[in-house]
């Protein structure tokens, strides 16, 4: 019988500054079994974390403080892999995979499209092969795959729909490749169990007092293979959890 198991998934926005803000005060009370963090924004041997029982891989992006993605998790993989495998997404350390029993998991720090959308071209790129790249572990065993994706899918998931119609994060473009990756065979596990779920965002703006209002996104997600959706236990956005403009991602699954 397959143990319920506990993930959390959150975008740190500077894990240095992050820990200086009560990180790991949170990491040791979530207790997850597998955490991941995205935009650490450091390089090797920059901070070194003391995680008692936890296995670490780092992926750290060629330009320095910048991007960035690690996983710590409590059992040890079968394997790890960093990237994708094409030279030209793997310079910013954007995919970590680990390969368990039954199981791959996957952490993503989708390329943001950016102001006036300059990098939306190369994030369309982007998004063709990172969905192809997680059909093919599908093909193999269940994914279950969490980050920050860049993107809110619908309307009801930020504050302000009309006026961000156009901007990076909101595009048709860029809800057209999540349309893409569901329709892939993968299950948006928040909105599983909560279809009309209205503000509960992952991030907010540090300006403006976005974060005290509530106008925020919803972009951090956790999708399984629908296959395993039924092993779904719940699914939650911990929007009082501090430290960064976004806020922790939890999973709960019978894994």
């Amino acid at each position: 019988m397959a143990s319920s198991k506990k993930f959390i998934s959150w975008n740190v926005n500077g894990l240095r500054a992050c820990v200086t803000k009560g990180f790991l005060d949170f990491f040791k009370e979530v207790d997850a079994d597998i955490f991941c963090i995205q935009e650490s924004k450091l390089q090797e041997g920059q901070i070194d974390l003391e995680l008692q029982g936890y296995h670490q891989y780092w992926n750290y992006a060629v330009k320095k403080g910048y991007s960035g993605t690690a996983i710590f998790t409590k059992e040890k993989p079968l394997d790890v892999t960093y990237g994708m495998g094409i030279e030209e997404h793997d310079q910013e350390g954007r995919v970590i995979t680990l390969e368990f029993d039954t199981y791959y998991f996957v952490t993503v720090y989708t390329p943001n499209s950016q102001t006036e959308l300059k990098r939306l071209e190369y994030r369309m790129k982007w998004e063709d092969d990172f969905r192809e790249y997680l059909k093919s572990l599908d093909a193999k065993k269940p994914v279950v795959v969490c980050g920050d994706m860049n993107v809110a899918y619908q309307d009801i998931d930020l504050k302000n729909p009309k006026t961000n119609h156009k901007n990076a994060g909101f595009t048709d473009e860029e809800r057209n490749k999540i349309d893409e990756l569901f329709d892939a065979g993968f299950v948006d596990t928040f909105r599983y169990f909560y279809p009309n779920q209205t503000e509960i965002y992952s991030w907010w703006s540090y300006r403006f007092k976005a974060r005290e209002k509530n106008a925020g996104w919803r972009i951090d997600y956790f999708l399984v293979s629908e296959r395993i959706r039924e092993r779904l236990v719940d699914a939650k956005i911990l929007t009082k959890v501090l430290g960064s403009d976004h806020c922790p991602v939890e999973l709960e699954i019978e894994i």
